[in-house]
This record gives structure tokens, sequence and C-alpha cells, in this order.
């Protein structure tokens, strides 16, 4: 069997350093620089010839993070690893996985090819914007799932009141998993925007007077959504908001948001690095779940056992 080697690019380091020592390996060695001009360059400074590479990169805050990973792919490949396995904690682009406009790029998809044509082997990601997504590879992709992480937590919790939210009416399988799971009911913010990032108005579908209300979602960025939903579901009656959402992308004036809304708290994962701190701010690491897949999949086993609902 070949041997596992773990590399990190700068997108994803500290994540990096935790899921290689979960692994029980030492990060692999490798260098990124740039040239006068910003031009990207990767080199490994170690031998991958014959092993099995394992490239960690949320693919995040620009296109650099990009352009590093195909370069450490193509690198990897051009060195003759014997696979190239992709472990991407958060996959950037996947909001734009269709054309719901005339002329727009259906980006999601753009990036699923210049992956595989980079020479990528498999891909291992955590909770996609949209779960169709994985129709765009042509090769294996391995698909986590953060409620992994959640469910201990909401367990923790003990709460005698629970019901369960999705802050949009795409995110309804999600949200009925963890319904089906803990055996209560679930409702659905039904939000209209007039434009990206701007929540005009949220409706709530479903009875949350008395409950303790968990939101649910992929990901978080500016914190419009989830602070406008936690404010009008306190409104109907709730007894408290949380969110549990497994990517904090949060730019813009999420930090204000955040502190400004109704959620007693926030929990999140650490697919990406925080900008910032915030009291309301919980963070779970997400290490042990991907260091499992890496295993499970260097040894050829079924990965189903990673997930809570099956």
């Amino acid at each position: 069997m070949s041997i596992v080697k773990i590399f990190s690019g700068k997108g994803s380091l500290e994540l990096a350093k935790k899921i290689a020592s979960k692994f029980g390996k030492d990060l692999g060695q490798g260098k990124s620089g740039k040239f006068s001009d910003g031009e990207l360059k990767y080199r490994y400074t170690e031998t991958v010839r014959g092993s099995d590479v394992y490239i960690i990169q949320s693919t995040v805050n620009g296109s650099d993070n990009f352009m590093e990973l195909f370069l450490m792919i193509d690198a990897a490949k051009r060195a003759s690893a014997n696979n190239i396995n992709v472990v991407i904690p958060y996959f950037g682009y996947a909001r734009q996985d269709r054309k719901d406009k005339p002329r727009i790029a259906i980006s999601a998809k753009l990036i699923a090819n210049l992956l595989t044509a980079s020479g990528a082997s498999r891909i291992i990601t955590c909770d996609l914007h949209a779960g169709q997504i994985q129709g765009f590879f042509d090769i294996p992709l391995d698909h986590l799932n953060g409620s992994s992480v959640f469910v201990p937590y909401i367990k923790k919790l003990d709460l005698k009141n629970i019901i369960f939210a999705s802050p949009d009416a795409g995110g309804t399988e999600r949200i009925r998993e963890y319904a089906k799971y803990f055996n209560v009911e679930f409702v659905i913010c039904d939000k209209h925007r007039e434009k990206a990032n701007e929540v005009k108005s949220v409706q709530v579908i479903g009875e949350v007077k008395g409950k303790d209300v968990i939101i649910i979602d992929d990901l978080i960025d500016t914190g419009g959504t989830i602070s406008m939903a936690s404010k009008v579901l306190i409104e109907k009656g709730a007894k408290s908001v949380r969110a549990l959402i497994t990517h904090p992308i949060l730019s813009g004036n999420s930090d204000e948001n955040i502190t400004n809304s109704a959620l007693k708290e926030l929990v999140v994962t650490d697919t990406i690095p925080l900008k910032f701190r915030n009291k309301k701010i919980k963070v779970l690491s997400i290490a042990g779940l991907f260091a499992k897949a890496i295993r499970k999949i260097h040894e050829n086993e079924s990965t189903s056992s990673l997930f809570i609902n099956r």
C-alpha cells in the first residue's frame, strides 16, 4: 500500500496541522512563493513519488488559494505521486451552481473542470452549498457532512423543546434530516432578496412559539439572513435561537450583524479560519472527521459510518 503524505496550502494551514495530527502524521514539506509581479509558484521539498498525496486547501479569500491549489496538484502529478486526493473543507464558488440569470457563468462547474484538468484523482469536501455539485465532477467525490460534528453538540445542549429551522427553502432537505434524527418538527424561513447579500424580508413557515430553535445551514457570509431570521423567530415567540453553520465566511459587516442579532450563539466549524473574535461565536473542529475520511479512503473502506443519519 502506498504511503500517505499530507500537504497544506496557505488557506488551511492550521486545520491541516490538526488533520495530520489526528491521522498520526506530520505535514509534508513544500514551498509556496511569488514572483515580484504576484505570480505564484509551488515546489514540494520532499519526494512524493509513488505516494498517496492529500492536499488540504479551503478555496476562500480570492483567486490565490485556487491558483496555489492548482499548482500543488500539478506539481504532485509531475513528481509522480500515485494518487492526488484534494481535500477542500470549504468549496468556494459553490453558490454559482446554475444559470439563474442570462449571460452568467456556472462557476462551480468551471472549478470542477479546472480541478480535474489539473490532475486531481479524488475530491473530499464537506457540506457543499448544493448537493448536485457532486455531479459536476467526473472523478470520485466524498461529500462529508457537518452533522457528524453538530449532532453530538446538540445532544450536549440537552434542550427539551427543540425545533430546527432552515434559513431558506433551499435548505429543506438538510433540515429534514436533522428533524428526522431527533424526531422533532422543523420550520422554513422563506427569505426574499433584491440582490446578493441583501435580504429584504423573512417569513416563517411553521410554529415556533415556546421552542428552542436551531437554525442549520452550510455557510454564513455577511450574517444578514441569520440576523433577520433570528429576529423574526423571536418575534414569533421562540424561546431561544441558535445557529449551527459549517462554513464561517463572515465577510462585510458580519461581526456587527451577529453581535446585534437575537442569536444566543453561532456555532461554526474550522473549515475556514475565523476573521474576528465574537463572544457569540463558538468553533467546533472538523479535523477529526477529515482524518477519519482520509484513513478510510486510503484503506479502501466505506465512509458511510462517518454519517450520523446512515
